[in-house]
């Protein structure tokens, strides 16, 4: 997850052409979790656990003494958080694999993203190109809470731009 450096691509406008197999990197932006974003997700989509709703509940269990953050809000804030980066040229979200939840997200940790190129691949379009990345979430402490393999449809700069 140790990122070559903190930099971020915006600069780059992050065209296909833009990204190389192997590039790493620290997204310039963090944010914490707060109660409201895991109880207004997991409520909105139903999901019951009490280990996101019921502090009750948590007294004395294996996981803490407070509810735990949803874990798909962990994934979505990772993946938004690396989306400055890797899809301001996306055309569409092709996919998302290995989806993993690797430690549990309370309210108040920051999560930082991380994202490693894998793949880089022609699409069937001329003006765009398949760019798979790797994900990680991790707290300010750099423990990781989420990774995921993603690929995206990227516009090419030479068909795009306009300069």
């Amino acid at each position: 997850m140790e990122a070559q450096s903190a930099r971020t691509l915006v600069d780059d406008d992050g065209w296909f052409e833009s990204f190389e197999i192997g590039q790493r990197w620290r997204h310039a932006r963090g944010a914490t979790v707060d109660e409201v974003e895991n109880q207004m997700l997991t409520k909105l989509v139903m999901n019951s656990a009490q280990e996101h709703w019921n502090d009750a509940s948590m007294q004395g269990s294996e996981w803490g003494s407070t509810r735990i953050v949803f874990g798909l809000i962990t994934g979505s804030l990772t993946i938004g958080l690396a989306s400055q980066d890797t899809a301001e040229q996306a055309i569409k979200e092709l996919g998302l694999d290995a989806i993993r939840f690797t430690a549990s997200v309370y309210h108040g940790d920051s999560i930082y993203a991380y994202t490693e190129v894998l793949e880089k691949r022609d699409s069937d379009r001329d003006d765009a190109g398949v760019v798979v990345f790797q994900h990680w979430g991790a707290t300010s402490e750099g423990k990781q809470v989420f990774e995921c393999r993603r690929s995206v449809l990227i516009k090419r700069h030479s068909h795009w731009s306009l300069s």
